[in-house]
């Protein structure tokens, strides 16, 4: 089992993560090696894993040459990943390690993914609204199947791994990705913990990413473009009508002009709105179309012995 760990200056929580894994893992009867990917931490996290992994068998250091963000780094550390089960965990022990024996177990008795879905959370009270917001906006509009509030935490079989290897695409959302899938995916419920150390997402990465989620698996925005521009058309006419009428009858004293000002800012505010939509399927489909590298791989050790 390959147990996948993206690191952004993690420092301090790596050993009382490593300690809790071995603790978890040791009955568990399974050989396993770490990934650690490290994204671009600058606070000691490289050094302390490239020991780990020169001094001890089944650790091993995969280096990306600059931060690339999550959802890469993870996508890196799948891509080097050996073993038949893979499990994709954060280093801020808000995951807890004592999970991975129980989804073991359920990936033997024949599960194909096995993914914590989250029935509380230690974060902040901002973040958990968010959250539900997002999760309850991927239920109604995703093409993928929901999975609550579950978040990268999880184990994926090996025919799962091999699949998600061969998606293509740069902007990634590996949860919904995973998901996509198929096969037999089932639930473990945990609360989650509250950050230990290390950066978390910002507000802004976090909304960045629900971007990519929704145009990753979802063209109800598309329709939404559609959707307004036909609004507008129908309320431009029926306002048409009755300042006509209004005219007609003497109840109208405004200039014709004022009514077109206002008419022509409401429809140039839905225009942008609309090609802001479709400009970020393009985004995509242009970074598709350079078929740059995922990722820049800068070093990976793991020990000879």
């Amino acid at each position: 089992m390959s147990v996948v760990i993206p690191v952004l200056d993690e420092r301090d929580a790596l050993p009382v993560l490593r300690e809790r894994l071995d603790a978890a893992l040791a009955k568990a009867e399974v050989e396993t090696e770490y990934v650690f990917v490290d994204d671009g931490s600058t606070d000691g996290s490289t050094e302390l894993i490239r020991e780990w992994a020169q001094t001890e068998p089944g650790v091993v250091l995969v280096r990306l040459s600059r931060n690339f963000g999550m959802e890469i780094a993870m996508s890196a550390g799948v891509d080097h990943a050996t073993g038949d089960y893979v499990v994709l965990m954060h280093a801020d022990l808000q995951d807890p390690p004592e999970l991975v024996p129980e989804m073991l177990e359920k990936a033997r008795a024949g599960a194909d993914v096995v993914y914590a879905r989250r029935i509380g959370s230690g974060e902040s009270h901002t973040k958990r609204v968010l959250a539900t917001a997002f999760y309850g906006l991927m239920r109604r509009l995703a093409r993928v199947p929901y999975q609550g509030q579950a978040g990268d935490f999880r184990l994926m079989s090996k025919r799962v791994v091999d699949t998600v290897r061969t998606m293509p695409e740069r902007r990634r959302f590996l949860r919904g990705m995973v998901a996509w899938v198929g096969f037999d995916q089932v639930p473990i419920d945990y609360r989650r913990a509250g950050r230990r150390s290390g950066r978390g997402a910002s507000y802004p990465d976090l909304i960045r990413l629900g971007a990519e989620a929704f145009t990753s698996f979802s063209d109800v925005p598309l329709g939404l473009a559609t959707f307004f521009g036909l609004l507008v058309a129908i309320l431009t006419a029926a306002g048409a009508l009755v300042l006509a009428l209004l005219a007609a009858v003497g109840l109208v004293t405004a200039s014709i002009s004022t009514w077109i000002l206002v008419t022509v800012m409401f429809v140039g505010g839905v225009q942008l709105v609309s090609i802001g939509i479709l400009g970020r399927y393009m985004a995509r489909v242009h970074e598709q179309v350079l078929r740059r590298p995922l990722y820049v791989t800068s070093e990976v050790v793991r020990s000879t012995d």
